[in-house]
């Protein structure tokens, strides 16, 4: 194969590597990392502790609340007293504990949903009476005097209306799909670029140099994303509640972000380094050995 035509095959085996790589890190992180319920339930867990959040759901509580008490002459004293119970609850085990159910049945529920051909058509609706369950459970071991008279009852709540179920679904079978062999590609385009190199040390820095450069891509792209995503948020939702959930989603996405830039940049550096080193001993060794041939020819000279 002519030189040129290897030159040109290995640089672009190598960007395609190096475009592929960011992609193949999201799909991966949304194929694999989303969709495990304990690491879910993990990364929200802490958010029961966000004032934002902690905040938002205060909010909503109470304006449910309102919403079955109607309109009347106390209606304001009565929306204080519950947005101050509302609040003082939040700050509770009780919460923490019904937060972390809450996440759980949902995320269960998406995921079967997604993964459930059957479910097309259908809204996703998840049972609250497991979360009812357990922030009653926990009230009953604070002593809490109403706990008792809390009742358990199997309410569904839609959480997913069907067509934007059926659109996720779709959506998530070709994830799956790439999340496999987006990182797969990646790798066997890098190596095979770096095989037809004709200077394989310089294809290799270029590869790793390319890498830093799409982990910086994918974190600028993290950053955008949460732009965009609280720009198209309702008026309704809280936007650093819904921030906080955002970051705490993607904060796995983000590590892996800068470990591809120090990867990468680590790869490059020692790549570029050994090639210099090699350099330098190659322009010392005709040194060297002239070095050790002058003086014989200089003692014969003398004699």
């Amino acid at each position: 194969m002519h030189p040129r035509l290897r030159s040109a095959l290995s640089a672009g085996l190598i960007a395609l590597a190096c475009l592929l790589t960011p992609c193949g890190t999201l799909a991966a992180w949304g194929a694999y990392g989303l969709t495990d319920t304990g690491r879910y339930a993990a990364a929200m867990a802490p958010l029961a502790a966000d004032p934002d959040v902690r905040d938002a759901v205060a909010d909503t509580v109470g304006e449910g609340v309102m919403n079955e008490v109607g309109a009347g002459p106390l209606r304001s004293t009565v929306r204080l007293y519950v947005e101050d119970a509302a609040r003082s609850f939040t700050r509770t085990e009780a919460f923490r504990a019904g937060w972390d159910a809450a996440n759980r049945a949902v995320h269960a529920a998406v995921l079967r949903a997604l993964r459930d051909e059957g479910a097309a058509g259908r809204p996703v609706t998840v049972d609250l009476a497991p979360v009812t369950a357990r922030v009653r459970g926990r009230l009953l071991q604070d002593n809490v005097p109403i706990a008792r008279r809390i009742p358990v009852r199997h309410t569904e709540v839609t959480v997913l209306p069907a067509r934007e179920a059926d659109r996720l679904r779709k959506g998530y079978q070709v994830l799956d799909v790439a999340a496999f062999w987006l990182p797969l590609a990646a790798v066997v385009f890098a190596v095979a670029g770096i095989a037809l190199a004709a200077c394989r040390r310089r294809a290799l820095t270029a590869t790793g140099v390319g890498t830093a450069v799409g982990g910086v891509l994918l974190a600028l792209a993290v950053l955008l994303g949460r732009r965009l995503t609280l720009a198209e948020l309702p008026g309704a939702v809280d936007g650093p509640a819904a921030g906080a959930v955002y970051d705490a989603l993607t904060a796995t996405l983000r590590t892996a972000s800068w470990l591809l830039v120090g990867l990468g940049l680590t790869v490059a550096a020692a790549s570029w380094l050994t090639g210099r080193y090699g350099h330098l001993l190659r322009r010392r060794r005709p040194t060297a050995g002239a070095a050790a041939e002058a003086p014989p020819s200089s003692t014969r000279a003398r004699l």
